[in-house]
This record gives C-alpha cells, structure tokens and sequence, in this order.
C-alpha cells in the first residue's frame, strides 16, 4: 500500500489495486478552496499515471460530510472573488477528471454541497450514504456554478430537475437524489465504506482495456448524434477485438 499527501488537504493511497482520494480539509467539511483545487488536480495526474490503480474511490474525511462546497473564505472582497473564480481555468481539474479513463467512484456522505455535487458528478458511479444532503447554493450566493455544475447535473438528471436545484438552492435527500438519478446506490452511513470498496474491488476483476473502451465509448458518444455515436461504438469495439482476439 502507498500513500502520497498533497500539503494534507488531499490525501492519495493505493492498495490491491485500488485508489483511494481523500478531500481532507474535515474541520471545514472539506469546503473546496484554491489549494484542494491544485493538490486535487495533482492527485488525478498522479492516478492516471499510477500502474498499480486500476480503480479510484474519492470521499471526504470526517463524519460531517463529503465537501461543503467553496470555501467563502475566499469571497471575501470583489477582487478576491474575480481571482479565485478565474484561478479554476489555470489548471483543467474538470478536464483532467473527464479524460481519466480508469473508473472514479464518488463515495458520498453527509454535506454534498455545491462543489462537492459537481466533483461526484464528474466520477463514474455515485454512491451515497443514507444521511446525504445536497444543495447546489450559487445563485442564492450572487453567483452561479463555474466547475461544470450547469453542464453535468442537467446532463445527470435532466434540464428541469436541474433548474429546480441550481435555481431554487432547495436541499434534496438521498432518496429523493436517487429517484432523479443524481446518486446511483444508497447504503447505510456505517456501511458506506464497505460498500463502496466491495463495488471498487468488482471492478478491479475486469480487463481494464474494457472498462477503458467503455469508458470512451459512453463519454465521447455524449456529445454526438446517436447515429454518430453507434458508428463511434462499433469503432471502438472493434479496436478492442483487434487488441484481444
């Protein structure tokens, strides 16, 4: 097992194949700041490059939650405000985590809020404990979601239950989260962990050419027709089969 810390507000480890990402800020309930943004782009450059990861799980640490959104701190001032919301393009953390072709499970508990929605919703497979909450609270901050969250959450549970989220900054629970396709399982907040490993270690018993094809063949066909997007597929599936007669 390996673990590698990023100024300690994200901490990485891999074990029998499986990564584990951490967001560690607990005593601000891992509220997403300047430097969770560098150290978090650092730690998916590092998974992507490590030969031993076949699989990642990112969580938040402590028992309040998985990330209470941006840390406000940070907003204190109008420049203050100009220069941390610009910051975000100097390193492409959304793009980095769309062009990872290894499986992300988001492993969610408590405060899953703004930022923390918009992290999950760039992982593969959300899974959430039974205490959840989650808001989306931009608009009502004088601001709106600048980390994908307009784009991926009306692509994850539709146009219509993602202006009723982004603009109302309403709280949803993890039954309700569920039903609209925001999360995709839902376990008790003491088993959360052992579930979420158990589904990880599946995943490592797959070829990971397979889950890499899947993976492209799913993101990269989002943005075409579907006829386009067929062709894509079948492209795809055949480079596979060449790989592996």
């Amino acid at each position: 097992m390996s673990m590698v810390g990023f100024e300690t507000s994200v901490l990485y480890e891999c074990d029998d194949g499986i990564a584990t990402i951490t967001l560690n800020r607990p005593d601000q309930i891992n509220a997403f700041n300047v430097a969770m943004r560098d150290d978090l782009y650092q730690t998916i450059r590092l998974l992507n490059d490590d030969p031993g990861a076949k699989v990642a799980i990112i969580k938040g640490s402590g028992s309040k939650g998985f990330c209470a959104g941006a840390d406000l701190s940070e907003f204190g001032t109008a420049p203050s405000q100009v220069v941390a919301r610009s910051v975000r393009w100097e390193r492409d953390l959304w793009g980095m985590f769309m062009s990872i072709q290894k499986p992300i499970i988001a492993s969610l508990h408590g405060y899953v809020i703004g930022s923390g929605i918009e992290i999950a919703a760039l992982c593969d497979i959300r899974v959430a404990a039974d205490n959840c909450q989650f808001r989306m609270p931009e608009v009502a901050l004088g601001m709106i979601p600048a980390a994908g969250g307009t784009q991926t959450l009306a692509r994850l549970v539709g146009v219509a239950r993602a202006m009723d989220m982004l603009l109302t900054n309403r709280s949803l629970g993890p039954s309700e989260a569920r039903e609209i396709g925001l999360v995709d399982r839902i376990f008790p907040i003491c088993d959360i962990e052992l579930e979420t490993r158990a589904i990880a270690a599946s995943l490592t018993l797959v070829d990971q050419e397979v889950l890499h094809s899947l993976k492209r063949s799913v993101l990269d066909g989002g943005g075409l027709s579907l006829s386009e997007a067929m062709i894509l597929e079948i492209r795809i599936a055949e480079i596979l089969n060449i790989k592996k007669p």
